[in-house]
């Protein structure tokens, strides 16, 4: 579909063309129309999902520095757009002031902003009534009385300018930017200017951003009528003829236009759509810095070679090249110091190498290369290898090839030979991956300028003739010789790396092209591909396919890849699995590493070669596995045939062997587990860039990666970057290692200098909590959790993200994709689930019975999927006890269970559908039926009773028991519980948890949160029992605040008779300090506590279970049940297991509680 932009310039081409009358400017009345249009429907969608979150999140840290807040807002129209930030943002705003020229909409923005007695002001703590100027922003000043005398040394001063809407009409833009900046405040720093502006251009002219943000996917939907048309073409060309006759003429002009230009939806048959991409971006006082870099570093000159399509259309405020390693480092302190970010050019390969009015480092003045032979490494290259390779981070990737060549090594790199760094670093995929690994398997070492000190690193292995002299090894070498090897290009700016070298082979290519004149054609050809040639091959071979379609059909292309070390002629090309079932090949062809390049199907072999600059592409890549059972031929075939340019094609690049050989958290490269990494590739004549031809092909790349990322075992880090289409794909991008990495960017990129690299999440800043929704079928536990979403986010004062996400999503992803089923009416369809419950039951136990980690596997999807959230509410869930058997994963953070229950009748109402808005919204649909709690074999953190209409005893649950959970006091005693190294022996991180009561005021918090957290009634709890000795630390305090009479657990001989006593294992913590530990008995005294009394047990922490399973067992022999009693621990650490194994032996059905939740030992 068009873009606005698009369509401006179309509509203003009609008039130029055919129109002799002059133009008018738009009258209020009219502007004010067209507005109205733009914002409504999907218009205001970009403003609850892209502008109101950017800005909130931008403005948090501004907001929380300062006291009290004076914001300008430039255009805002009728209402402010400041005025839809969080409440606890907008009650900073003290002093709020406005450039509005439009009467009717500053008339409207006064009233909107006075509090009545029926509704309160968007802004309601502002100390003096909004000063709304009726008139423009202009460079020149006009910020003093309202009128043009001001001056400058009088103007108002303020924390925040906000450019609202777009900055059309304002030219030339920089300068308007730059008189802004003149009005922040000077102290405190941090003052900004941020600007929102549809369809994501802005050239700035050397202007250096703050941060940025865009949001491509913004769309206006407009209906299709002569009226509002002649309402919107105008505001869109900001004029109207001043003559009537031409005027209607045009407007008749410009209605075709808007048609013509404009999608029809199936779904909105009556509109016209109309793609809006908005970008964001922020400036400060130090958007003007760039003078003080250039006087430092060399600029590029001439023209560069970018091959990458998007950068091409970016405008960075500079690009530097660096020519000595000096100068990297004045990149970094430079970006340090004025709070901005950097991108690197490589290869110019990735999307995001330049970025708009953003510095680029151009490294391509670093480009020697160095080959050791073994003896020349010094026995440092590792088995198999036959010496070193050191190539600076400008080479590319033929070069390499080219120079190893002839020194008779190779490194196994990639298949494009212009590719840089960038591929290295984030993995690279090439023919010989099946027998060596990806690149970032051979690298050995590096060279990196750190982007939080600006200090020269060397990592692992680097020969020492090839260091810079002041370069060192950082403390954290291990971490970052392990980020580097498959996310290097978030954690600094490479100087060079040193790669391990193989003997160069010789390749043996083998071409066929396949004619598929139906589906199942094609899918029995990939199915035989998959199945009778690739699993064949041995790992010095690898097959490709190219899925394309040309002459007026599907084709499938296949290439097979030999490489081997020793002779090999065309005369006696050795047999392969191939030619057991598809004969002999029409070509092959014995070559080199260099001129392997050519032999690339997509070079020469499919619509008449894509080589020569003659196209343009857009990728993305997601990694599978069995390409040729379940649905997965469909999905492919369906891709391609969906194409929007006949260009466009998919290619499968065979892995296995090498590459799965290293384990999955060895490297960063976390995505091991594939066959095939499926290359969507996106192609269009390079004529048309910028065009919908382009834009069209963009979009089916995503569309194709969204329909493939449920069936996908990972994605391809390398192509993505800040897009906020790539988050689904980067949340899948590195495997097991999301969470690792994130802390490491947190660590090594505190200030976020690279970030428009692979987006990596933000490491939670606290204890993250996720509340698992369960229960049995049509209690409504979707509609509780959706009440409980809202209420976390609404009632909180820390600005947390709170979201929902579905377990059972994934399941009835893969049941649509095997079965043919239709996934949204699964999703969606309350009757449709229900008649395919039974087979989507019955497919979920083969999965687990095929791979009985399944359910592990499903939930740290979804865990990974979110984990820029802060509070996770899962729903779905059908496992037994999913505490016990899920909070190993996520050992940080803080798992509850809320089980949620309903009469049988409340039940049968709402299955049957006749329930009304105020008992269920979306009742939850999880494959299970449930069971009756009471009848459960465990006992779930909290149960809610949902047999109320309405929902205010769902938001009564929430305030009384989930929020608690997110109390700041949990916070301040997780900090007084000191970490301790090495202790009690080395390698074990030690957490000193009975510290908190040697702490000024921290046995008195924990006492008091110990009995306010405590779910049950302490009126109805007659005794507190403890073991020694953490345990009569707080249980001891604890009993005395809430007047229960406490009962001593000790070893055996240290109570009077009569007692009772078990055996007690070693504590987690006796078992590490010494290997001599040995069981003890513990005892209690008989009577103290009567039969069928209700005990809380206390203790310090819960590790693996073995003090507090005998304590539970001493309480059994002693009369007490497990109904009886409830736990309570200060410190809970999951990661080894102890709720399992409570549960295990019989204990499920106790009620545990946890204040603290820790990851380590």
């Amino acid at each position: 579909m068009a873009t606005l932009e698009s369509l401006k310039h179309a509509l203003k081409q009609k008039v130029d063309a055919t129109a002799l009358s002059a133009k008018q400017p738009l009258s209020n009345t009219q502007y004010s129309a067209g507005f109205d249009i733009l914002v409504q429907d999907l218009g205001w969608e970009t403003y609850q999902d892209f502008i109101i979150p950017q800005l909130s999140q931008l403005l948090i840290p501004l907001f929380n520095s300062r006291i009290d807040i004076s914001a300008l807002e430039i255009g805002p129209g009728p209402k402010s757009v400041l005025g839809y930030l969080p409440d606890r943002l907008k009650r900073r705003i003290r002093k709020y002031t406005a450039f509005e020229p439009n009467d009717l909409f500053a008339a409207k923005l006064g009233e909107s902003l006075c509090s009545t007695a029926e509704k309160e002001s968007p802004l309601p703590c502002m100390e003096s009534p909004p000063n709304i100027h009726r008139i423009p922003f202009v460079p020149q000043d006009n910020m003093g009385s309202g009128t043009s005398e001001g001056t400058r040394d009088n103007a108002e001063k303020y924390d925040i300018i906000l450019f609202c809407h777009s900055m059309y009409g304002m030219k030339p833009k920089r300068e308007f930017i730059e008189r802004a900046l003149e009005t922040l405040v000077d102290w405190p720093k941090g003052a900004m200017v941020v600007v929102f502006h549809r369809d994501g251009v802005l050239h700035l002219g050397g202007l250096v951003c703050h941060q940025t943000a865009s949001f491509p996917t913004g769309a206006v939907r407009v209906a299709n009528n002569d009226e509002v048309l002649d309402c919107f073409a105008p505001f869109i060309a900001g004029f109207i003829m001043e003559d009537a006759d031409v005027d209607k003429a045009v407007r008749d002009d410009w209605r075709k236009e808007c048609r013509a230009l404009g999608r029809l939806e199936e779904g909105h048959p009556d509109h016209l759509l109309f793609s809006s991409p908005n970008i964001m971006m922020a400036f400060t006082q130090h958007a003007n810095s760039l003078p003080e870099l250039t006087a430092q570093v060399p600029l590029a000159e001439g023209n560069m070679t970018i091959k990458n399509r998007e950068a091409r259309l970016h405008r960075p405020a500079s690009i530097v090249r660096p020519t000595e390693v000096r100068h990297v480092q004045q990149c970094v302190q430079w970006a340090l110091k004025h709070g901005v970010g950097l991108t690197v050019v490589g290869g110019g390969h990735s999307g995001h190498c330049l970025w708009p009015n953003v510095v680029a480092v151009d490294m391509g003045a670093f480009d020697q290369m160095h080959i050791l032979k073994p003896e020349e490494a010094g026995g440092n290259s590792g088995p198999h290898s036959t010496g070193l390779v050191i190539v600076e981070a400008g080479c590319k990737t033929g070069d390499i090839i080219h120079e190893t060549l002839a020194a008779g090594v190779t490194v196994p790199l990639g298949a494009r030979p212009s590719v840089g760094a960038g591929l290295w670093l984030q993995g690279g995929i090439g023919h010989l991956a099946r027998l060596h690994g990806l690149a970032c398997d051979a690298i050995v070492g590096a060279v990196i300028v750190s982007v939080k000190t600006s200090q020269v690193f060397y990592v692992g292995c680097v020969p020492a003739q090839y260091r810079p002299t002041d370069a060192v090894r950082p403390e954290h070498e291990s971490d970052l010789l392990w980020a580097i090897k498959g996310a290097g290009t978030n954690f600094g700016i490479v100087i060079s790396v040193t790669f391990k070298s193989y003997a160069a082979p010789t390749y043996l290519t083998r071409n066929r092209i396949f004619p598929l004149s139906d589906n199942l054609k094609a899918r029995v050809k990939l199915n035989e591909f998959d199945e009778l040639v690739a699993r064949k091959l041995p790992q010095n071979s690898s097959a490709d396919a190219y899925l394309y379609w040309d002459a007026g059909q599907l084709q499938l292309g296949v290439t097979v890849f030999e490489s081997t070390t020793s002779s090999l002629t065309l005369a006696t090309p050795t047999r392969t699995p191939a030619n057991a079932i598809w004969g002999v090949e029409d070509a092959f062809k014995a070559v080199d590493g260099v001129d392997l390049f050519e032999t690339e199907m997509y070079m020469s072999g499919m619509h008449g070669g894509h080589g020569g600059g003659k196209t343009s592409s857009f990728k993305r890549c997601l990694f599978l596995k069995n390409i040729g059972q379940s649905n997965i031929p469909s999905r492919l075939v369906a891709a391609v045939e969906s194409h929007p340019s006949p260009l466009c094609y998919l290619h499968l690049l065979h892995g296995g062997g090498a590459v799965g050989d290293v384990t999955a958290t060895s490297t960063a490269f976390g995505c091991r587990d594939w066959d095939f990494a499926c290359v969507i590739t996106g192609v269009w004549p390079r004529d048309q860039d910028g065009t919908e031809v382009a834009r069209s092909a963009v979009q089916w790349v995503y569309n194709v990666a969204e329909d493939l990322l449920p069936l996908s075992s990972g994605t391809y880090g390398a192509d993505l970057g800040p897009d906020p289409r790539d988050g689904a794909l980067a949340a899948k991008a590195f495997g097991p290692n999301l969470t690792r990495l994130a802390r490491l960017k947190r660590s090594l990129d505190s200030h976020n200098v690279l970030a428009y690299a692979c987006p990596l999440p933000k490491e939670p800043t606290g204890p993250k909590l996720i509340i698992l929704v369960t229960g049995e079928s049509c209690a409504g536990k979707d509609y509780c959790a959706d009440i409980w979403v809202s209420e976390l986010g609404r009632r909180t004062q820390q600005s947390l993200t709170v979201r929902m996400a579905s377990i059972s999503d994934a399941t009835k992803r893969e049941y649509a994709a095997a079965t043919g089923a239709d996934l949204d009416h699964l999703l969606q369809d309350r009757a449709y689930k229900e008649q395919h419950r039974p087979a989507l039951t019955a497919f979920f136990q083969e999965q687990v019975r095929q791979r009985p980690r399944l359910p592990e596997e499903h939930f740290l999807n979804v865990v990974n999927g979110a984990i820029d959230v802060d509070v996770l509410l899962v729903t779905g869930m059908r496992d037994e006890a999913p505490i016990a058997a899920f909070s190993y994963l996520v050992p940080d953070t803080r798992l509850l269970e809320v089980h949620v229950r309903a009469g049988d009748r409340t039940r049968r109402v709402r299955k049957s559908g006749r329930s009304g808005a105020d008992d269920v919204g979306n009742i939850d649909d999880s494959e299970n039926s449930g069971s009756n709690s009471l009848a459960m074999s465990y006992r779930p953190s909290l149960i809610f009773n949902n047999d109320t209409a309405g929902n205010d005893a769902a938001k009564e649950f929430a305030e009384h028991y989930l929020l608690p959970f997110l109390d700041e006091n949990l916070k301040r005693l997780a900090n007084m519980v000191r970490p301790v190294s090495d202790f009690p022996r080395p390698g074990i991180g030690f957490r000193h948890v009975l510290g908190i009561a040697q702490e000024p005021g921290g046995l008195s918090l924990c006492t008091s949160l110990l009995q306010t957290h405590f779910t049950g009634d302490w009126d109805k709890v007659n005794s507190v029992a403890c073991c020694e000795v953490g345990g009569f630390v707080f249980a001891s305090a604890l009993a005395s605040q809430v007047n229960v009479p406490l009962v001593l657990i000790r070893e055996a001989g240290k109570l009077p008779p009569p007692t009772v006593s078990v055996t007690k294992p070693p504590s987690h913590i006796s078992s590490l300090a010494s290997i001599n530990s040995k069981e003890k008995r513990i005892e209690m005294e008989r009577d103290l506590i009567p039969r069928g009394a209700s005990v809380v047990v206390v203790d310090d922490v819960l590790s693996t279970g073995e003090t507090l399973c005998a304590v539970l067992k001493l309480l059994d022999e002693a009369g007490i049940g497990a109904e009886d009693v409830s736990v309570m621990v200060v410190a809970e650490f999951p990661v080894h297991r102890g709720r399992d194994l409570l549960r295990q032996h019989g204990f499920g059905r106790v009620h545990i509680q946890s204040l603290l939740v820790f990851g380590g030992d």
